[in-house]
């Protein structure tokens, strides 16, 4: 007997499947020509012709390049902490101040052999946990480092009163610092830099 619920099932599997692969596309191109150029250099023609898709397409999926911007600043940052993550989960840490420590370095030292990135993200770190865009364009059912972070702290029992904020406040911390730490070398180059930081944040956290 015909199945026409399976046919159609896999008739919108294919619509949607060719949906993502023409945003991954957008977005791939763009995050290309943006840090090739900058967005400033770049226009909404420049990345669709790249793409290989119709201006049309585009505006099925961003109002304007701005937009395109904010959800490859919150991919990309995200992408960040997800790869420290997983690198984080292959070592014996105890700790969880040692643990964030290290997925802070992770970061940092990809940022300072990746100039292009930085220069991309600036000082935009927190989007890979804060923005909201993160659930449009990943379906990652992983703990991410927020979820580790609160059950963590559940966990273990810390004194810290509000730990969703104090995240917040060291990735703003990391973030801003960072960025002129290794592109203007201020207050210090990212060396010199580092030790400081990591006290600063084991402070925050406070884990006696």
């Amino acid at each position: 007997m015909y199945n026409h619920q399976a046919e159609n099932n896999l008739s919108i599997s294919k619509v949607e499947s060719n949906k993502n692969k023409k945003l991954n596309k957008l977005l791939d191109t763009a995050f290309q020509l943006f840090t090739d150029k900058g967005i400033h250099h770049t226009s909404i023609q420049d990345i669709v012709n790249h793409a290989g898709v119709a201006k049309g397409t585009f505006y099925l999926y961003f109002k304007d390049k701005y937009e395109i911007q904010d959800h490859l600043l919150a991919r990309t940052s995200y992408r960040l902490f997800h790869t420290a993550l997983k690198a984080s989960e292959k070592e014996n840490i105890e700790r969880l101040d040692d643990k964030i420590i290290f997925i802070i370095n992770y970061i940092i030292d990809f940022l300072v052999h990746n100039p292009l990135v930085i220069n991309f993200i600036q000082k935009n770190l927190s989007l890979g946990l804060y923005s909201e865009k993160i659930s449009i364009l990943m379906d990652d059912k992983e703990l991410g480092l927020n979820e580790l972070f609160l059950s963590e702290v559940k966990r273990r029992n810390l004194n810290i009163p509000n730990p969703e904020v104090t995240l917040f406040m060291i990735i703003e911390l990391v973030g801003s610092t960072v960025f002129s730490s290794i592109v203007k070398k201020e207050p210090l180059p990212i060396d010199e830099y580092k030790p400081i930081l990591y006290k600063t944040i084991k402070i925050m956290l406070n884990e006696n």
